[in-house]
């Protein structure tokens, strides 16, 4: 059995999370989009001639980037002030029974060991101890 603590601060991770993620999404499209914009700017720049008038066309777009690379800083530092504990990458799965971390089975949501004890008394249907 976890500790009850531990399972708790999961619980809190998971509602973090669900609080923070739509201002997450969005301010990662917006990021995307931007560094696709940057990209694409790169790009046409490299296909243009060497025309006095696109050279001119061209000290604007670089503006233009340094404005992109600022509005992509500024993105990620709206990312970084969120809460650690908001992002999906920190949650666990843990097993409904005992709220172990380990050796889980996302199929059945089990441990390892619990699957096991359930298999062998027939409590999971269509899942059989294996025997060779």
């Amino acid at each position: 059995m976890a500790k009850k603590s531990l399972i708790q601060r999961e619980n809190k991770r998971k509602k973090l999370e669900e609080k923070y993620r739509l201002i997450r999404q969005s301010l990662k499209k917006e990021k995307k989009k931007e560094k696709y914009r940057l990209i694409s700017q790169s790009l046409k720049k490299e296909k243009t001639s060497a025309l006095n008038l696109q050279k001119k066309k061209e000290k604007k777009k670089e503006k233009t980037s340094a404005l992109n690379l600022q509005k992509i800083k500024e993105i990620q530092k709206k990312l970084q002030s969120l809460p650690r504990n908001s992002a999906p990458i920190r949650l666990h799965r843990r097993c409904l029974f005992t709220g172990r971390s380990r050796a889980n089975y996302r199929d059945f949501g089990l441990s390892g060991h619990i699957l096991r004890e359930m298999v062998r008394a027939c409590l999971l249907p269509g899942a059989t101890k294996s025997s060779w």
